[in-house]
């Protein structure tokens, strides 16, 4: 099954109902949901997710979704071994850094972003979630053909 690791945005897309941006979060998470993928966050993104959201949710909401999210999300750690390795690697946004490290702590092999600029000098694969879908989509087909 494959394991990827969720940038911040695109739960904040889902969770604010970002017009550009939602359908595809949703149909992310729902692979999530169903099970299809192991879909992880970085426990600096639920802090991310709590401050941008609880502005416009309030405090009560953010809380049911966070909770509700994580009930088929995965959290990556985020510990001194991560924040030292993110130290070391030459991004501009030192929290893509961490999301970097903490996905390669536990062997994620892909990000999906929609700042995948951001993620340029990544070791892992990077999707914007268009092109995820689009190739989890394609394997799916293929699979299908070859059973």
């Amino acid at each position: 099954m494959k394991k990827v690791l969720l940038d911040t945005n695109i739960i904040l897309d889902f969770a604010l109902k970002r017009e550009k941006y939602f359908e595809n979060s949703k149909k992310i998470l729902n692979l999530a949901y169903e099970k299809l993928i192991i879909a992880y966050i970085s426990a600096t993104t639920v802090t991310d997710i709590y401050y941008i959201a609880k502005k416009q949710k309030g405090r009560e909401e953010t809380i049911q979704f966070i909770s509700s999210i994580l009930e088929f999300l995965e959290i990556a750690t985020v510990d001194k071994r991560v924040v030292l390795d993110a130290l070391e690697l030459d991004f501009k946004d030192f929290e893509d850094a961490i999301q970097e490290c903490s996905a390669t702590n536990i062997n994620v092999p892909i990000i999906i972003t929609r700042n995948e600029a951001d993620f340029k000098n990544s070791k892992l694969k990077v999707y914007n979630p268009e092109q995820f879908l689009r190739e989890f989509l394609k394997e799916s087909e293929n699979n299908q053909e070859s059973n």
